[in-house]
């Protein structure tokens, strides 16, 4: 957190990278990833006011137990989501991805962080221990460039699930859309 607070006091991502000993990059990705934390744990705090008749209350209410859910609030505030493309399926599921997408960066700055510390010490002649001057060794290269793969994978596939998610759900919500507005008919 120190980094952001940093940040936010108009310091450099360049004077931060070099006070911190990292790259660049891995101040920019703590920075974009702080950002992303703050939106995902917004709190609602606008009300919105609408005035409906009983029939229309009924229905509403009728069509939010068939999806499962529990109060008007939560139909109302999926319904205006979905409307405005922002989908957020839920709130649990959105703070574990935000959670795990957090993790994830993380682990890649590391393994950045070590693949950059093996080639500087294979240019200096330094990858053996004791000082001599063996490198790092093709097959612990290679399972670097393996692991960067495994996480660059996983995040595709968290993608792909929350794609996948997104879609069925904005299906679910156009579904609903329809349903109130031929109940209105």
């Amino acid at each position: 957190m120190e980094i952001v607070r940093e940040a936010a006091e108009g310091i450099s991502t360049s004077v931060l990278a070099e006070r911190f000993g990292v790259s660049v990059r891995a101040i920019q990705y703590t920075l974009k990833a702080d950002a992303e934390r703050q939106t995902d744990a917004a709190i609602p705090v606008l009300a919105v006011s609408v005035k409906v008749t009983a029939v229309e209350l009924a229905a509403l209410d009728e069509v939010l137990a068939e999806a499962g859910i529990e109060s008007r609030a939560e139909g109302l505030r999926r319904l205006i989501q979905a409307a405005g493309g922002v989908f957020v399926p839920d709130a649990q599921m959105a703070a574990e991805m935000a959670r795990y997408r957090a993790s994830l960066h993380e682990v890649g700055n590391g393994v950045a962080q070590i693949a950059k510390q093996m080639t500087r010490a294979n240019r200096m002649g330094q990858g053996a221990v004791g000082g001599t001057s063996a490198e790092f060794t093709e097959l612990r290269l290679a399972q670097m460039r393996g692991l960067a793969r495994f996480i660059l994978d996983s995040a595709d596939e968290i993608d792909l699930l929350l794609r996948r998610r997104r879609d069925a759900m904005q299906l679910q919500a156009t579904a609903t859309l329809r349903k109130f507005a031929h109940a209105a008919e």
